[in-house]
């Protein structure tokens, strides 16, 4: 027969995890392990609800994080400055996708990276494969440890006979499955419906420390990855997902008065389900977010360059030269008037032209991009005191 209520109404307790109640010596407290945790667990709920498993009865700490009265329209962009070379298309901020496949911010400053973005081949049905959660990833384990956690936790309230702590595992399990339907999304990257040919389209993307990463790829590409909007589709309806919320939310807090009146021995094992759980969602969050995207339907290959027997200055890496290898490596100049990355003065659009000018003489050396043979810093020098002896 399972137990419900030791001691009568009169016992009911309406906090959670109280780890010392039950000791007479000890004034009560509350380790409130449950609600613990709100911002490892946000790091990657977006992703996590992708995937199928995200579905799962199980317990995961914070479970009210999850619980929002609006769902994410788009997902989170990174900073950075985003211009066509050719298409002149701006964007003052990297798509998440995009961010996710080649990390810009990891760059050195002032250095320039260069890529090559392809589509990789279609599924045998003849569909694009999705962006989608990876199945054996880091969050989707974290499911199946939760869910776990909740199987344990249902046979030993059974075995103890406590009923309180087989309430307060169903509801709490079952508030993430409700959450998960209502969460349920796919991801829309907008392709190009026109049949119009286009031509090839760099993409540069100016990072706030400096650094310059040129993407090689087909305009379609660039349009998908970089400039439309990455748009998430969720399953269920704006009011549907409110009623699960508010279901959730009851459920929660009636999960979260079962727990507080379960006897002594389920505590300790719900306290030390949510310290393993919580250690895990905290490893989970600091590791790459790339480890829990499929991003398969996209192939990354490094494009090398290198500059043509020269004489350098002494000047290091800075903001001219990296603007430079940009502008070679494109051969274009276009998108830096385009997108103001350079100052705005005669003597910076004077070294502009001459910079696209020898642009066009870039190579092709087998494998690499050879630049020319040209010091971007000696030849800024020489415009700027053109314009210092203009002015005299």
């Amino acid at each position: 027969m399972l137990h419900w209520l030791a001691g009568g109404f009169d016992n009911l307790q309406l906090d959670i995890v109280g780890l010392y109640d039950h000791l007479p010596s000890s004034p009560k407290s509350s380790g409130h392990l449950a609600i613990l945790g709100e911002s490892s667990v946000l790091v990657n709920a977006q992703v996590a609800s992708l995937s199928y498993l995200f579905l799962l009865p199980r317990l995961i700490p914070a479970p009210q994080a999850l619980i929002r009265t609006a769902r994410p329209e788009r997902l989170a962009p990174s900073t950075g400055k985003v211009v066509g070379a050719t298409s002149g298309s701006i964007k003052d901020s990297v798509n998440h996708v995009a961010h996710l496949l080649y990390n810009g911010n990891s760059l050195p400053a002032y250095s320039v990276c260069c890529q090559r973005i392809t589509r990789d081949d279609k599924k045998p049905d003849g569909k694009k494969p999705d962006v989608t959660a990876r199945n054996l990833g880091p969050v989707s384990s974290l499911s199946v440890l939760g869910c776990v956690m909740s199987m344990s936790l249902l046979v030993l309230s059974i075995v103890e006979k406590d009923g309180m702590a087989l309430l307060a595992t169903i509801l709490l399990s079952l508030v993430t499955t409700l959450i998960g339907i209502g969460s349920r999304w796919s991801l829309k990257l907008t392709k190009r419906t026109a049949d119009r040919p286009v031509p090839p389209s760099d993409v540069v993307i100016n990072y706030p420390h400096g650094a310059f990463l040129i993407i090689k790829c087909e305009e379609e590409i660039a349009r998908e990855l970089y400039f439309a909007p990455e748009e998430c589709e969720y399953k269920v309806g704006s009011t549907a997902y409110r009623v699960l919320s508010l279901v959730a939310t009851i459920m929660l807090m009636f999960g979260v008065i079962f727990l507080g009146n379960a006897s002594l021995t389920l505590q300790i094992c719900f306290a030390a389900a949510y310290v393993i759980l919580n250690a895990a969602y905290w490893t989970v969050a600091a590791l790459p977010q790339q480890w829990n995207w499929d991003l398969s339907c996209f192939r990354v290959e490094p494009v090398d360059y290198r500059y043509a027997p020269r004489v350098r200055s002494n000047a290091g890496e800075n903001f001219t030269e990296a603007l430079w290898k940009a502008i070679a490596i494109t051969q274009s100049k276009e998108w830096v008037m385009n997108a103001n990355i350079s100052p705005v003065n005669d003597a910076w659009r004077r070294w502009l032209d001459e910079a696209g000018f020898v642009a066009k003489t870039t190579l092709w050396d087998e494998t690499e991009m050879v630049l020319p043979d040209w010091d971007p810093n000696e030849r800024l020098t020489f415009w700027l005191n053109e314009k210092v002896s203009d002015t005299a």
